[in-house]
């Protein structure tokens, strides 16, 4: 492990027996930890040993990594209606923590750590840190949210094994993010990304020059995001912005890593194959898909003890790459996610996520980067708006120019510009509203990008 003295080096690793183990020695490891993992449920989990034995699968046959492919998918609908704890595998007077999901689309997921769990989960937060570049000699400000959200704590652990200085600054209050960012000279800033942006766009609109803060990577992670989000991070912070995965159900974050190599390659996450089995399937028929494959991650969790998962069907749509990294580690690596197939929206049969729009309106320098995508409904027709927020410095220019012709020209050529992208790009017809800078910058960690009205409206 790593002391304060440490220097940086982006090809550090926290644990080498693991993380540069050769692809036959892991598929070892992997398999020996599928098969106790069996053994483990059909004894301790009520829920597991009943879909085994439906699906005629005994513990013992498992003799190839191959036979994962014969074990029952686990989806988020069998753990919200087994909640609380029917997925527990301990009873809850013996677990340590529990942590849930938001529960902003259905009924939350609740999830339970045993104290190896916490360990568990503490060792892959600091691999994750390690592999991003943090040291021992790091100041992170950790602005997750703490709480039954597993972001903030299961960063602020990993990164308290690593012995660097840990702000557990949270989510909100910006102003004073800012201040802390100046004030204790914080390295690292972990945090989702629209939350970074956030505090980008305040200091601009406080003046505050990127001299005056001392930012060399940014950690961000929890919601989906683009190449542009990135470039605007990196241009707006003077850091290296660097991805991180993971989910409640599975650990938290720390599933897997981006590292400054594979940034730059664009060669996807570092997933910590050890612990997390993964595949990718085609959402639609199950099947399995190969390197390359875009289509929904699937994991089955190697070492937890409280809530292990048997193939959790995650919804994150993304390929996995087995090409060796310039770090020297084996593990495979999965692309940035794409999105989640829950976020998908459908209008007037057009197919399209969030993060495809924030990728057009990144490239229109008039605008802010915040924006809302606007669902309604008409009768029996689907309407969309999109309210974009106009950077200051345009607002500044129309300000100045009043009420005349020329900024109604300005203002309609702007709204003709983004419906033409919108159209090309996306085969998308949209209404196009200009807000006032400030009006969409979320005060929250996650941003809301979506407001859908259509569940609300009945057709006439």
């Amino acid at each position: 492990m790593m002391t304060k003295t440490a220097k940086h080096s982006t090809t550090s690793v926290w644990d080498a027996d693991m993380e540069l183990l050769s692809r036959p020695q892991l598929q070892e490891l992997q398999l020996s930890r599928l098969k106790n993992l069996l053994f483990y449920l059909e004894e301790n989990n009520l829920f597991y040993r009943q879909r085994l034995k439906k699906a005629g699968i005994a513990s013992g046959g498992i003799h190839s990594l191959d036979d994962l492919r014969n074990l029952p998918f686990t989806s988020k609908a069998d753990l919200q209606e087994k909640y609380p704890s029917g997925l527990f595998s301990k009873p809850l007077n013996e677990l340590s923590r529990l942590h849930a999901s938001s529960g902003s689309k259905g009924r939350p997921i609740m999830v339970g750590y045993s104290k190896k769990d916490l360990s568990t989960w503490a060792q892959v937060c600091a691999r994750s840190l390690v592999c991003a570049g943090v040291t021992a000699a790091d100041i992170i400000q950790n602005s997750y949210g703490y709480g039954l959200f597993t972001g903030g704590l299961g960063v602020h652990y990993g990164a308290e094994l690593l012995d660097a200085t840990v702000i557990p600054a949270s989510g909100g209050m910006t102003k004073r993010q800012i201040s802390l960012l100046q004030d204790l000279r914080s390295t690292v800033l972990c945090s989702t990304p629209t939350y970074a942006l956030n505090i980008a766009c305040t200091m601009e609109e406080l003046e505050i020059p990127l001299s005056a803060i001392n930012l060399r990577l940014g950690i961000f992670g929890a919601e989906p995001w683009s190449e542009e989000m990135r470039k605007l991070l990196e241009e707006k912070l003077s850091l290296t912005a660097l991805d991180i995965y993971g989910l409640s159900e599975v650990i938290g974050p720390g599933v897997a890593m981006e590292c400054p190599h594979s940034r730059e390659m664009k060669g996807g996450l570092h997933i910590w194959e050890d612990h997390f089995l993964v595949e990718v399937i085609d959402p639609e028929t199950g099947t399995l898909l190969t390197e390359g494959e875009e289509g929904e991650l699937v994991f089955t969790t190697l070492t937890k003890e409280a809530m292990p998962l048997l193939r959790y069907r995650t919804g994150d749509i993304a390929s996995l790459n087995w090409q060796p990294c310039p770090c020297g580690r084996s593990m495979v690596r999965m692309a940035r996610v794409k999105a989640r197939l829950d976020d998908m929206l459908i209008i007037r049969g057009v197919n399209f996520y969030p993060t495809a729009v924030e990728e057009i309106l990144l490239t229109c320098p008039e605008l802010s980067p915040h924006y809302l995508i606007v669902i309604d409904r008409e009768k029996a027709l689907d309407t969309l708006c999109l309210q974009v927020e106009l950077h200051r410095q345009t607002a500044h220019n129309w300000q100045k120019l009043a009420e005349t012709d020329e900024v109604f020209r300005q203002q309609e050529q702007l709204r003709s510009e983004i419906k033409k992208l919108l159209k090309d790009m996306l085969f998308l017809a949209a209404e196009v509203e200009l807000m006032p800078p400030g009006s969409l910058m979320s005060t929250e960690a996650k941003s809301v990008r979506v407001i859908d009205r259509r569940t609300a409206v009945r057709p006439d």
